[in-house]
């Protein structure tokens, strides 16, 4: 007869243990996050000079209205981001894949290789950006240099230049993206069952289609999780481009336009409530549908 083991209550010492560990953590969350967004909220609808709180005027949506109607770089700044959200998809992403499934296949000093490309996911996109501005400077550069035009009329002015410095931009955030998705695939390939890729090769599937009738399927999660972060990615880029030239000529982006009218001089409070806003509302987006098929799926398996 198999022993009835007694279930040990939780002490009034666990009781206070277990509230303080869920109240801590929620309270900072409470005055750090979710105050400050619906502080930014309500600012959106007013109009305020930042000092006395008796200021603040309400102004409906005017806000909003002057962000789509009348304020120049915010439809180019949205623009690029769409730009920068395709870049990253089309290309970096399917990047960081390649070099997934290449560093995967137990190639000699696959290790080495991978700390390589993961170098830059552990460096701030702020230092990415210092990094790339020595690469593409105009007379010192080592890319005008590898090109024979450093020092010249005819060196191209890679950051100054708005016609090119978007793609110089995304070329940068690529280095950094494109290690982060190779670290999540190479996990997501750990994961699939070998089995799966042996019953492809006896059914006569080549290597391509074995990955992809079946191997990048069974990754199906992974991929849910890289295409939101590589949405709030494109979203939330703003360090690159501040750095270069705080998000003008050629690199505006919605969150560089949201520090310009919240900080310095010219600061515009409720127009950069709006924008940030903006930028929350569609930031959501991607974290519904991901939150949504996650427990949506975990509700049907139970």
């Amino acid at each position: 007869m198999p022993r009835i083991r007694k279930v040990r209550r939780l002490t009034r010492r666990d009781k206070i243990v277990l509230i303080l560990m869920v109240a801590i953590p929620t309270l900072i969350e409470l005055i750090f996050v979710w105050l400050p967004t619906l502080m930014s909220i309500g600012l959106s609808f007013t109009r305020w000079n930042g000092l006395a709180l008796t200021d603040i005027r309400g102004t409906g949506l005017d806000n909003y209205k002057y962000v789509a109607q009348n304020y120049p770089p915010f439809w180019p700044a949205v623009q690029h981001n769409v730009l920068w959200l395709a870049f990253l998809a089309l290309i970096a992403t399917p990047l960081g894949l390649l070099l997934a499934v290449l560093l995967d296949q137990k190639i000699r000093g696959s290790r080495i290789y991978q700390s390589i490309f993961f170098v830059p996911v552990m460096l701030s996109l702020a230092l990415v950006g210092v990094i790339w501005q020595l690469f593409y400077q105009r007379d010192h550069g080592l890319l005008n240099y590898l090109l024979g035009t450093a020092g010249t009329p005819s060196a191209v002015d890679w950051f100054g230049d708005s016609n090119v410095n978007i793609w110089a931009a995304l070329i940068a955030a690529t280095w950094r993206h494109a290690g982060y998705v190779m670290l999540l695939y190479l996990a997501g390939l750990k994961g699939v069952d070998p089995a799966l890729k042996e019953a492809a090769s006896l059914d006569g599937a080549n290597a391509a289609q074995t990955f992809f009738r079946v191997v990048f399927p069974a990754m199906r999660p992974i991929n849910i999780v890289i295409v939101v972060i590589t949405i709030i990615e494109s979203l939330r880029a703003f360090d690159i481009v501040y750095v270069i030239n705080r998000g003008t000529n050629g690199l505006e982006l919605i969150s560089a336009l949201v520090i310009q009218n919240l900080v310095g001089e010219g600061q515009v409070i409720g127009v950069g409530s709006a924008l940030a806003t903006i930028l929350l509302v569609i930031s959501l987006v991607p974290i519904v549908f991901y939150l949504t098929r996650t427990f949506g799926k975990e509700a049907k398996e139970s």
